[in-house]
């Protein structure tokens, strides 16, 4: 168990009330982290997930590995298993809004996905917008001149990746 989850454990026992593991503003989720604990950012796509890993100073975000999408238990299990091995402390969820910042069913589902993660993994996680970051990462592995079969195995990741940075980027300069 991560060791923010056992100073959660804690004020519980203090309080008598469970810790709300929900969806939180982006600097209630730094201020949920414990010393030397990372973020992992998730992209949620139709047929993968890409997971990205920061730092421990919360500085730079790095491409970690794809899931193939199959049953959510399945998933939030993989996922649970990164929290501990890297001592994560909070998730950082890509949320596609439409480009005119309504929300679709891709923006809906992404709610539903962590929603349900941070009740199965019992921890916080923030909804950052993603719009564009799975075509800027394409662009991008175009201009290096990519092929297809390679951007097909590190899109997913690597857009994880930079939502993620664009979140810690907004920390480092917004966050009091």
């Amino acid at each position: 168990m991560p060791a923010f989850c056992y100073s959660l454990l804690a004020t519980s026992l203090f309080t008598g009330k469970q810790p709300d593991m929900t969806i939180v503003a982006l600097p209630a989720l730094k201020a949920a982290l414990g010393n030397g604990q990372r973020l992992l950012g998730v992209d949620l796509g139709e047929k993968n997930i890409g997971l990205a890993l920061s730092d421990t100073h919360l500085t730079v975000a790095t491409p970690l590995e794809t899931l193939k999408r199959t049953k959510f238990t399945v998933e939030a299990a993989r996922i649970k298993e990164l929290l501990v091995q890297h001592n994560i402390g909070g998730v950082v969820v890509g949320f596609p809004r439409n480009m005119d910042g309504s929300e679709g069913p891709a923006a809906q589902s992404a709610r539903a996905f962590a929603r349900n993660l941070a009740a199965a993994a019992n921890c916080p996680i923030a909804l950052w917008d993603e719009r564009m970051s799975t075509m800027a990462v394409t662009r991008t592995l175009l201009d290096a001149d990519a092929s297809r079969k390679r951007r097909a195995e590190v899109v997913d990741k690597m857009a994880a990746s930079y939502i993620l940075q664009g979140a810690l980027d907004w920390l480092k300069h917004n966050a009091k």
